[in-house]
Parts: structure tokens; C-alpha cells; sequence
């Protein structure tokens, strides 16, 4: 019996999976795989894209209603969110391996309807590799699983080492107007460092924090970045809050809105992870007009 502890240690050897395998899963709660999964629900995006990243695509019969990236996991069953899934249709779909969120509700259910399921984090920077390694071993898909993190974990550094000597701009990095945005230790806040850039949010507040407007306000950031402008947040309504028309980005057109396409790429914490802080350098290190109308 093979066992697996997410404990971050690396995994020495790609010898095949041994099935029943053993794994803990990000709610520290020890999970079995009787066999090799062929029968796979995602209901996380960004797991999705991995499963489909290490040749695995095949293996899902159903995904949230969210998950659409690539093309052909578009054409599965929808099973709903992480806050409002759909256990009858998920035990209908007769899956050996549903893939949650920690901050999903479900997990429960599901093992105690003989259910494997297995919870997965995507918070920071690391979990992006880490999940890609863990589904690898899950699937037995090691090789795949390791080859594809060294090509991600090349790319982000010859990425980053490009825009080292660059002034560093400070950022504010909306995720919905309430306002809640991203800490340093998030994967986006991570992304948003090594793309050459100064988070206005300190640590302290969290990995993903609702914060007050008046921290905006006195940061001044050089740049925002609208992750909220698919629903409706331009310059204009950023202009209109209290205090917020005195802001550098918004008097120098420093604001990129992204589309929705660009809001998936940046919050999922998956294989486009490159395409991610790609995007980043270019919103962050342009200049007047190109950098208020996004790459």
C-alpha cells in the first residue's frame, strides 16, 4: 500500500502508483483510493485544468459550474459550486474520485454515501505545484505531473528574472468591489511580487481580505487591477467612491480591466500560471493608455 503525506517533501521516485494508495488531504483527513480513478469529478477550476494539464481529461465525467477551461471539459455534466453543489447528480455520475475545496461542504456527504473524494487547497503560490504533484501520484501520472511542474517553475523564474532590475510599481489588485482583495501570501499576491510589482495589502490582513477603502486611499497605488470589471467596475465607478478620484492610477489612466477571460487565467492557481504573471508584467510595467486598456 502506498502512502502519501501533503506534508510538502518532495516525492524522491516516479516508480507507478500502488493502488489501494493512502493519501491526507488538505483537511489533514486520511483518504483511500481503492484503485486507479477512471471515473473523476472535479469541482474546483483550477483542479480541473491540472487533471487536464497531465493528460487526464478523459477520466472526468462531470465539473462545477465554472470550470471551462480547456474547450472540451465544456461539453460534461455541471454539478454546481463550491457553495451549492449537487450531491444527487454527483452520486448519479457513479464517480470513484470527487476533487473539492476545503472550503466546499460536501466532502462529508459524499464519504458517508461510499464516495472517494479527496480535498484539495489553492490559496497560495506553492499549492499550485503541490496539487499538480499530489494528482500526478492520485492518477498515476507521476512523470507527467513532474515534467509539467519543472516547465511552470522554469518559465515563472526566467519570467521574474526579466523584470528584477525593473522599478517596482505599487499595486491594488480588486477582487470585487466590497472591496476584498489579495494578500502578499496568496497565490495572486505572489504572482503580483515576482511580476515586478508592490502589494498595497499588508500580510497581516489575510490571504484574500475584505479591507477598508481608506487603505486605498492612503497607498496611492501606481496601479489597479479591476478583477471585478466583468461585473461592472470601470475607472469611472472607482472615481466616484469617497476620496478615490485623488488616486495616482486613476488621474495617470493606470487601471487595467481585465475581461472575464484574463479574471480566470490570474484566480485560478493552476497550469496557466505563466500565462498569469505574463499578463501581470505587461499590466504593471505599461504606461498610460495601454496599461487602462489591458494587454
Amino acid at each position: 500500500m502506498a502512502v502519501l503525506l501533503l506534508t510538502g517533501v518532495a516525492i524522491p521516485a516516479l516508480a507507478a502508483t500502488s493502488y489501494p494508495l493512502t493519501a491526507q488531504d488538505a483537511l489533514g483527513v486520511t483518504r483511500t483510493l481503492p484503485s486507479e480513478p477512471q471515473r473523476i469529478i472535479s469541482l474546483v477550476p483550477s483542479i480541473t485544468e491540472d487533471l487536464c494539464a497531465i493528460g487526464a481529461c478523459d477520466r472526468l465525467v462531470g465539473v462545477d459550474d465554472y470550470s471551462d477551461y480547456p474547450e472540451s471539459v465544456r461539453r460534461l455534466p455541471r454539478l454546481g459550486g463550491v457553495y451549492d453543489p449537487n450531491p444527487e447528480r454527483i452520486l448519479a455520475l457513479e464517480p470513484d474520485l470527487v476533487l473539492l475545496s476545503k472550503y466546499g461542504k460536501l466532502a462529508q456527504t459524499l464519504s458517508q454515501a461510499g464516495v472517494t473524494v479527496f480535498v484539495m487547497e489553492t490559496e497560495r503560490f506553492e499549492h499550485i505545484f503541490d496539487n499538480i504533484e499530489t494528482l500526478g501520484l492520485l492518477l498515476d501520472r507521476q512523470a507527467e505531473a513532474r515534467a509539467l511542474n519543472e516547465r511552470l517553475r522554469a518559465e515563472v523564474s526566467r519570467i521574474a528574472a526579466s523584470v528584477a532590475g525593473r522599478p517596482r510599481p505599487t499595486v491594488y489588485y480588486e477582487i470585487d468591489e466590497t472591496p476584498y482583495s489579495v494578500g502578499p501570501d496568496s497565490f495572486i499576491g505572489t504572482l503580483l511580487e515576482k511580476a515586478g510589482g508592490r502589494n498595497v495589502v499588508p500580510a497581516s490582513l489575510g490571504t484574500f481580505p475584505k479591507i477598508s477603502p481608506e487603505l486605498v486611499i492612503a497607498a496611492d497605488p501606481d496601479v489597479i487591477l479591476l478583477g471585478d470589471a466583468p461585473y461592472g467596475v470601470t475607472p469611472q465607478k472607482l472615481a466616484s467612491r469617497p476620496g478615490w478620484s485623488r488616486l495616482r492610477a486613476l488621474r495617470e489612466g493606470r487601471v487595467v480591466a481585465l475581461t472575464q477571460a484574463q479574471v480566470d487565467v490570474l484566480n485560478r492557481p493552476g497550469p496557466r500560471v505563466v500565462e498569469a504573471l505574463r499578463f501581470l508584467v505587461e499590466a504593471l510595467h505599461s504606461t498610460g493608455k495601454r496599461a487602462a486598456s489591458g494587454p
